[in-house]
This record gives structure tokens, sequence and C-alpha cells, in this order.
């Protein structure tokens, strides 16, 4: 058996941590896939260097919006196949979806949408929430083995939060959307961070303009989830609150795969 490590940052726009010490972190770390969510660019805006950086192979799903939203996998190793989306123009549009087949899994990068702008973003977002998981659903019941990473936008439980009491009005701690999370989870998806870690205070956003990073006051609302068929094969799930640059940190999982 050899490891897969699989690494997961919501970078706020990749031009800007580029400027940050991005490579550096990048080459440091040297994952086998690195996903990126919020990268807030267009193709026309990717320099070469960012496009496909040394070593590996770099794929990119862009919002229609400048300036907005964005994915983008970075895999050592050339996937079996990439597709974008799942095949609903509104959802699509905003570049939030990578799929990439890897031998013995299927790894979603999902950058789920904020629902705090009003409550036509929140529908959005619950209705986005409802079509990732009619899609994904037909692959689990084949027997595939998944692996959903991103943000969320959610903190699932009141441990995922410093402050769930102030938030329980607030998108992305809403009954509503926390009631998805649950059903998520009861249809055989795995918090793979819970599975190994049980501690409060272990978050990975935090607001910028209140400082709350140096306080610890954040929320947990990047995951690594896997298909229940998958779990016997994570060997570790860890969050990286030490790594700056965005306004969120790197989540990570340890996959035993065949060699």
């Amino acid at each position: 058996m050899s490891e897969t490590r699989i690494l997961c940052w919501n970078v706020n726009g990749v031009r800007a941590v580029k400027r940050k010490g991005f490579f550096e972190w990048l080459y440091r770390e040297s994952p086998d896939i690195l996903c990126l969510q919020e990268t807030k660019v267009q193709p026309d805006q990717i320099d070469d260097e960012l496009r496909e950086p040394q070593g590996y192979h770099a794929y990119w799903n862009c919002s229609d919006t400048r300036g907005y939203s964005g994915v983008a996998s970075l895999c050592k190793e050339e996937p079996l196949s990439v597709k974008t989306g799942f095949g609903i123009e509104a959802f699509d549009r905003e570049g939030r979806v990578l799929i990439t087949e890897h031998p013995g899994f299927l790894l979603f990068n999902v950058y789920f949408p904020n629902g705090k702008k009003d409550a036509q973003r929140l529908k959005y977002k619950m209705d986005f929430y409802d079509a990732f998981l009619e899609f994904i659903e037909p692959l689990r019941a084949q027997g595939q083995k998944l692996v959903i990473c991103g943000d969320f936008n959610t903190a699932h439980k009141a441990i995922d939060l410093a402050r769930p009491k102030e938030n329980e009005k607030v998108s992305g701690f809403l009954p509503e959307e926390r009631a998805w999370m649950d059903k998520f989870v009861a249809h055989g998806y795995v918090d793979t961070f819970r599975h190994f870690n049980r501690e409060p205070g272990q978050y990975t956003w935090w607001d910028l303009k209140s400082r709350a990073r140096e306080r610890n006051v954040g929320w947990r609302i990047d995951y690594f989830f896997v298909s229940d068929n998958l779990l016997p094969q994570v060997s570790s799930a860890f969050i990286m609150p030490d790594v700056m640059g965005s306004d969120h940190c790197p989540v990570g999982i340890t996959l035993r795969t065949s060699a």
C-alpha cells in the first residue's frame, strides 16, 4: 500500500495568496493533490506559473463573473478523467465544482455557495446542496469511493464554531443548513476530521475584520468527507491553522491506496 496526501484550501484569491508565499508553501508541503477554492480568476488572468505549477497537472474551473468563486485541482499524477460542474447551468456558471477520477477514488473539489447575502442567495445555497447530493448519491450507490472536500460554508455542530449561540440566526449555522449536513452524513458520508478529533477550538475560517484569528474565534467550515466505503483507507485527517495567506487555513487527509 502507498499513501496519497490530499490538501484543500480556500485561498480567497489565488493571485493574492501567490504574493504571500503560496509556491514556497506548496513545494514545501508537496501534496499529491491540492484542491483550491475561491480562486477568483478568469482563464486570461492565470499566468504560466499558476496555470500549471512545476510537478503538477493543474485543472481550473472559473466563474463567468470576474473576480468571483472558482476552483482548481493540482495533481501530481494525471487523473483518469476530469469533469467540471454537475450539469445545471445556474450552478455551473459560478465555477464551483471539479471532479477528478483517481485510481481507487473519485475526488470532488467543491466551493459551496455562501448564503449570507440575502434570502435569495440562501435558497441558491440550499438548492445547490440538494443538487449536489442528488448528483453524488447514484455514484455511491454504484459502489464508487468518494472524497468530497472544500468550503461547505456551514459549521455542522456547535463544537464547530467558537460562538454558536450568537450565530444561530446567521447563514452558516442556520437550522436548515445544519439539517442538510445531518442528511448528508445520514446518507453515508463521514466527516474525516471529526472521525479522528473530537476536540473543541478546531477552526478553518476566521473573520479578518475583527482579527478573530489571533483570538481563535473561528468556524470550521472546510471539510474532507468520504463515503463510508472509503473510511477504512483514511489514515489521518488534519487542519493546518498555522498556514497564513487567507482567511481560511488548509485542511487535509492521508489515504492508504494501492501502489
